[in-house]
């Protein structure tokens, strides 16, 4: 299957909740693959569908040298939290300490739409809050207490990869909304 580009933080469809998966076909099953497949290229331990430009609630992940894939997930956490370093493919040469749940239970569905459950904890607890967030338009940095999102900031708009993204644009404009929006800037 082809490997798939990911898109970079400041592509819109990051920031946007993916739709749930209602059909367990070919499509899905060819999508699954593609993840996989641009996953293990890139490399990484995860890689959730808006990240390659795909709004569908669906990611896969390799941890531990055991790949897996889960569709729809929903997560019940631990109460205990750990901070410890973490990245993104979004993200290219990025990672801070981020603070997630220990411990995570996934249950959501295969690729052929049977019920799975997933118990994880460390690392790969980490990788299934990681990319649930993904699909809920969440990125890590999201998670940062606000110096270290600040940090984190600083870097994304010093780093060669975002401002390759805006090099020799030009035509890039931010226009102001004709709507109300009550004093608020949004």
């Amino acid at each position: 299957m082809p490997v798939q580009e990911i898109r970079y933080f400041g592509d819109p469809v990051l920031l946007t909740p993916a739709a749930m998966v209602v059909d367990f076909d070919k499509e899905l099953r060819t999508l699954i693959s593609d993840l996989t497949e641009t996953m293990l290229q890139a490399p990484g331990a995860g890689l959730a569908a808006p990240q390659i430009g795909v709004g569908l609630r669906a990611f896969v992940w390799h941890v531990d040298d055991i790949l897996g894939h889960l569709i729809n997930p929903t997560l019940v956490l631990s109460d205990e939290i750990e901070i410890d370093d973490e990245g993104c493919l979004s993200f290219p040469e990025l990672s801070f300490p981020t603070p997630r749940a220990i411990r995570a239970v996934a249950r959501g569905f295969n690729m052929f739409g049977e019920p799975i459950e997933v118990d994880g904890s460390q690392f790969l607890a980490r990788a299934l809050q990681h990319e649930t967030d993904h699909l809920d338009g969440i990125l890590f940095i999201d998670r940062l207490p606000k110096a270290e999102r600040k940090l984190a900031m600083k870097e994304i708009r010093e780093s060669q990869w975002f401002n390759a993204a805006f090099e020799g644009n030009d035509s890039l404009v931010i226009k102001e909304s004709p709507h109300a929006v009550f004093g608020r800037r949004l």
